[in-house]
């Protein structure tokens, strides 16, 4: 079967094994009308396994069809599907049936290259939800910290000096409370110094530091089309950025008991750099079945770390891995670039592709490469990561990295 979302309606093209003759579905999206079909369709197979392609894994479609054991979803990859359609229709035309039945031919006829995605467990679904919802919010945190940091930039610079760590509590009281360079001079001494002591700084000389500074700076401009603006839009910015912070910390609590429940999550766990953030995401982007995944190498492809080779005639060269998972990609990443800190080849490689000119970014996902192949067995053979082992290998394979190790 496959199926083409719309807001108001789904159109379908189904097809029972070893026919020739297709048939058109079609039903509002609504909750009654999907648990009706789902029914029916139960009845109808006899509870036996239908595969389903459709243009997307995620939303309140897939949600919906997960709930039915027998269908078997087979995501397709939008951008492919966009480029089979338009190799299959050349016109460029698009309709909802047609873009259905176009979806049931590639499944009928392509079924080796989709596979269905693995059953998960309630707690590992909703583990990975709580991950990419993290994820999100934490981007969003950044996308307000810059913003108002230009704000601040255009109005009272001074305060970054002031107070140097934007992600404190006491950045933003301060802000909500003097939010421009005007109006903190005029503050008197016992509210600055109850925000000092409500966020536990009570040293003297810190208080009279601040108190000191305020009294002496000097405002960037003074000008009211530009003060009055920036005094409205900095507690606008602090507000939302307060309450990511609490989002945060409401996912990282809901996070901890389901992250530790699998009974692979020591494994995770003990890898140099993970953490208390890193090991859920890791956990989630092995996924559920160690049999998924062909090879270490397929799992480079499926979290957009290995680079894409192209070739023409006597060229080639490698790009940058445009369709994968981005969370995924930025999960592995983030891991590599904190285990410089705990894993001493880790740091020799970072070292190795500096010094041939890489980019930072590079090199950490050059390093990320590796780790995925250490992970990779890990995972597959249930054992924990152990450097010395790792270093051993590299000294049976005269590896460049073990060279001016210490010991």
């Amino acid at each position: 079967m496959g199926i083409d979302w719309a807001e108001a309606t789904q159109d379908g093209g189904l097809q029972a094994a070893g026919a020739a003759k297709r048939e058109g579905v079609q039903r509002a999206h609504t909750p009654a009308a999907l648990d009706a079909w789902g029914t029916t369709l139960r009845t109808r197979v006899h509870g036996q396994p239908v595969a389903l392609g459709l243009a997307l894994n995620q939303g309140p479609l897939g949600f919906a069809l997960r709930q039915s054991d027998f269908l078997l979803l087979c995501p397709i990859q939008p951008l492919t599907w966009a480029r089979y359609r338009e190799a299959c229709t050349p016109s460029r035309a698009k309709d909802d049936p047609s873009d259905a039945d176009l979806q049931l031919a590639r499944l009928r006829t392509q079924r080796d290259k989709l596979p269905p995605l693995p059953p998960h467990s309630p707690t590992r679904r909703a583990l990975a939800q709580l991950v990419a919802h993290r994820r999100r919010v934490g981007g969003d945190t950044g996308r307000l910290t810059h913003r108002l940091t230009r704000t601040l930039k255009n109005s009272c610079p001074q305060v970054r000096q002031w107070l140097e760590d934007t992600e404190t509590d006491s950045f933003c009281d301060f802000l909500r409370r003097w939010p421009t360079l005007t109006a903190a001079p005029l503050a008197r001494r016992t509210p600055l110094e109850t925000c000092c002591r409500d966020h536990l700084v009570r040293a003297e000389h810190v208080s009279a530091q601040r108190r000191h500074a305020l009294k002496a700076a000097t405002p960037l401009t003074t000008a009211e089309g530009v003060i009055a603006p920036h005094a409205l839009l900095v507690p606008a910015l602090v507000a939302p950025r307060r309450g990511t912070w609490q989002a945060m910390a409401a996912f990282d609590t809901a996070m901890a008991p389901r992250a530790q429940s699998p009974p692979d999550f020591p494994l995770f766990q003990a890898l140099p750099g993970a953490g208390p953030l890193c090991a859920p995401r890791l956990r989630v982007a092995c996924g559920a079945q160690r049999a998924r995944d062909a090879s270490a190498a397929e799992r480079h492809k499926e979290a957009g770390i290995a680079p894409v080779t192209a070739r023409s005639g006597t060229k080639a060269w490698g790009h940058w891995r445009l369709p994968c998972p981005k969370c995924r990609r930025q999960t592995f990443g983030a891991w590599a670039a904190a285990s410089l800190r705990h894993a001493c080849w880790a740091q020799r490689s970072d070292q190795q592709q500096r010094a041939k000119g890489k980019a930072q970014q590079a090199a950490v996902r050059a390093l990320a490469f590796t780790w995925l192949r250490i992970l990779d067995r890990c995972w597959q053979d249930r054992t924990p990561d152990e450097e010395s082992v790792y270093l051993q290998a590299l000294h049976q394979r005269g590896s460049s990295r073990m060279h001016n190790f210490a010991g």
